[in-house]
């Protein structure tokens, strides 16, 4: 398979294998540049179906010496490989990356964003289905004559016409198991279809022996049904990892496939997403989807953002506001300037917070994919152990053969691999649906461990947008001053005077901004400051539960500004949900003494710290671990970034400051703060029903295994038993999706929290 279009054979080269792989130029072009010399490229490996396959495709990459990481999503069927662009003083060639991927029987080709290969073989998959069932049951059909005591002329006939059916049935429908398992034994390595398809193969190579030797038994009815059945858990696994992966698709279908470029001439041209350049112009209709992320030079229009906010409400936009990937255009034509490149928008981000969710290498995944990669080796052992033990009692060489195809088909570990990933995706699907993204599968599995939750104040548990409270009492006058001085800042404070004042007068003088205080304007009439107290007028006053601006001259206060920073929505519910579920809350702030002390009176929340710089927060998160805490930060500015860092597992509004966004493990779209224990009771959920599954899964080894040694479970009953144990697995790993967030009254924790340490600060 290839990505690439028709006629873009020139840009692939031919290896030793004669198959395609990307040029060196291609890979360049579609790689990421993360800084520091490193880059990503993203690549698909369709052919990948277990625990062994990941083992095999990441070893094969890291033991080369340009690759930093490498890491193999099963779902999706893609590797993102991280690798260094010089190595040794010379040009990394990325073409060997491919070439280390096909050397060990992969195919491979560039991952585009949104690619479906499933449908194909889904319906490939169907089609064995039904070519398996259909076959099954006339061999069936002839078998009930054979048990009803027919004569061995005609039992022999019915065996011959019962193994024409089922061989062509074994090679059509049996190919997805004998190509993977010759692929795997090909390049030297095995995987669990290498056991099914010797079961497979042992069981119709037995029956065919006894049809030629005129015996009375023939076991081409359990040949084929096993192949149903074996079949049927393949296509339910492969239905349900795109049910689990439904988001993700749902977005790639938010993407359009091209839009109307305008070229300097003012010509049009529709030209793909891909090929849409930072810089160029892009014409929206009406009813169109913005392609990638840009900045709006002519038009006004409604735009369903509902993407980026979770909000239903049309936004209106005009010239000079930025939108977003993947927005609706809704009322009007809109004239847009690119910003990013397609695979650089925020559309893509979310996309790729999804795709890293679902691949984390969690504590769990790394269990079972240890346990699958182990696996084939083991059950051949075991295998012909039993055949070995069974020849040493009876000396049957039939039913010894029959034993050891039972071991080899009860003991696939198709439940096993399945207890992880699938939760996983469910899980990372579930909070996407209510507006948090994970950018990473372990940050779940630590989420669920945590016992406090600690918030920064501003932006966090409050909006970020301070409103003037007392405009009505300052002269209009002085007001328009403080206005004046408060335009040649991007405070939120000095930008909530400004939108506070009728108007704002040019001051004339030499105005600065003094980070961290204030605004100094050196005029005529004297110096205007407007800042904190202590810069204002050069000594603390009286400490205040409000926000409060000064505006000084020469020292002299002409006004007191004072504000109220209104809550994040559903901030005091969150905080007492968190309370009743049983973690400690607390607040981490830089804002003065008195304004953190109200705040967290208002949320009922007692501990609290305030005027702390970056390291300050960094040192409580700090505390708190080496207590044998485990902190949950909430945080969004470039401050909280350390924090974020620093935290046992860490959370950031879309609102933040990009810094912040990448330094925390979940980011939450909605304005509400109830993504905070919500996010908490799915990653707690999540990890239950992994402890769930893989209970089942070893749980059914513990029954099955013994029992098909001991010669008590055919081929036919071990099929059904192991098809059983995945849909199980399955099933139970879907209640996640299905079912409600368990009530926070109902979930009681009494561990002592890390606020515990921090003391009354009040």
């Amino acid at each position: 398979m290839s990505c690439c279009a028709a006629g873009a054979e020139t840009a692939l080269e031919i290896d030793r294998s004669g198959q395609a792989l990307p040029s060196s130029e291609e890979l360049w072009l579609t790689s990421r540049a993360l800084g520091g010399g490193l880059r990503q490229t993203d690549l698909s490996v369709p052919g990948i179906h277990c625990g062994a396959c990941i083992s095999t495709i990441e070893s094969a990459l890291k033991a080369r010496p340009e690759v930093e990481r490498a890491r193999v999503n099963l779902s999706s069927r893609r590797v993102s490989i991280v690798w260094k662009e010089d190595l040794s003083g010379e040009r990394t060639d990325p073409r060997e990356l491919a070439r280390a991927i096909r050397e060990r029987g992969y195919e491979t080709h560039l991952f585009a964003p949104g690619e479906e290969e499933g449908d194909t073989h889904l319906k490939q998959l169907v089609r064995a289905v039904a070519v398996a069932g259909f076959a099954s049951t006339n061999i069936m059909l002839l078998s009930v004559s054979v048990w009803s005591g027919a004569e061995a002329a005609t039992r022999d006939l019915f065996h011959w016409i019962s193994a024409l059916i089922a061989a062509p049935t074994l090679i059509y429908a049996g190919r997805f198991f004998y190509a993977s398992a010759w692929n795997a034994l090909k390049h030297g390595r095995t995987n669990m279809d290498v056991p099914i398809a010797l079961a497979i193969t042992l069981s119709f190579g037995i029956s065919l022996y006894e049809t030629i030797t005129h015996g009375t038994h023939a076991w081409f009815d359990g040949t084929v049904m096993l192949l149903f059945f074996l079949l049927i858990g393949r296509t339910l696994d492969h239905m349900m990892r795109g049910r689990a992966r439904s988001a993700i698709s749902s977005l790639a279908r938010l993407s359009p496939r091209g839009a109307m470029v305008i070229d300097a001439d003012g010509g049009r041209e529709y030209r793909p997403v891909d090929e849409i350049k930072p810089g160029e112009k892009l014409a929206i209709a009406a009813g169109e989807r913005i392609p990638v992320d840009g900045r709006i030079l002519t038009g006004s229009s409604d735009l369903d953002r509902s993407i980026v906010n979770g909000e239903s409400a049309p936004a209106p936009v005009h010239t000079g506001d930025t939108v977003e990937a993947g927005t609706l255009n809704l009322t009007g034509p809109l004239t847009v300037e690119a910003t990013a490149a397609a695979r650089d928008s925020l559309l893509a981000e979310i996309m790729g917070l999804m795709e890293a969710a679902e691949g984390g290498r969690a504590r769990y995944r790394r269990i079972a994919d240890r346990a699958a990669q182990y696996y084939s080796p083991a059950v051949h052992l075991l295998a012909f152990l039993s055949f070995t033990g069974w020849m040493l009692i009876d000396g049957d060489f039939h039913h010894a053969m029959l034993v050891a195809v039972a071991v080899l088909i009860i003991t696939c570990p198709c439940a096993l691999g399945l207890a992880v990933p699938v939760v996983q995706v469910i899980a990372a699907g579930r909070l996407f649906q209510n507006g948090v993204m994970v950018k990473d599968g372990s940050a779940m599995e630590r989420l669920a461990e945590i016992d406090t939750v600690l918030f920064d104040k501003t932006g966090t548990l409050t909006a970020g947008e301070p409103r003037l409270t007392n405009g009505a009492d300052i002269k209009p006058t002085v007001l328009a001053t403080a206005a004046g001085l408060a335009v040649h800042s991007r405070h939120p404070l000095a930008m909530a005077i400004h939108d506070a004042a009728p108007i704002a007068p040019v001051l004339s003088g030499d105005i600065r901004e003094i980070p961290g205080a204030g605004i100094e304007a050196v005029t005529a009439d004297g110096i205007y400051r407007l800042g904190s107290r202590a810069f204002a007028c050069g000594d603390a006053g009286e400490a205040s539960g409000q926000s409060e601006v000064i505006l000084s001259l020469d020292g002299r206060e002409l006004a007191c500004f004072r504000f109220e920073d209104r809550l994040r929505p559903l901030a005091r519910e969150s905080v007492d949900k968190l309370t009743r579920m049983g973690f400690g809350t607390g607040i981490l702030s830089g804002d003065r003494e008195p304004v953190v002390a109200a705040l967290a009176r208002r949320l009922g929340i007692e501990r609290w710290r305030s005027e702390l710089s970056p390291r300050g927060k960094v040192d409580e998160c700090a505390a708190a671990a080496e207590g044998g805490h485990r902190v949950l930060m909430v945080g969004d500015g470039i401050n909280d970034a350390p924090a974020l860092r620093a935290a046992h597992v860490s959370m950031a509004p879309a609102t933040a400051a990009d810094v912040g966004r990448q330094a925390a493990d979940f980011v939450f779209l909605h304005q509400g703060l109830d993504a905070v224990p919500m996010a908490i009771d799915t990653s707690c959920r999540a990890g239950r029903l992994i402890r769930q599954n893989f209970a089942l899964a070893i749980g059914y080894n513990i029954i099955a295994v013994p029992i098909a040694i001991m010669g008590y479970a055919t081929p036919l009953i071990a099929a059904v038993a192991m098809s059983t144990s995945s849909v199980i697995v399955v099933a139970n790993a879907l209640r996640l999706r299905a079912g409600k967030a368990k009530s926070a009254a109902t979930t009681e924790r009494q561990a002592p929290t890390a606020m515990d340490a921090m003391g009354a600060a009040s």
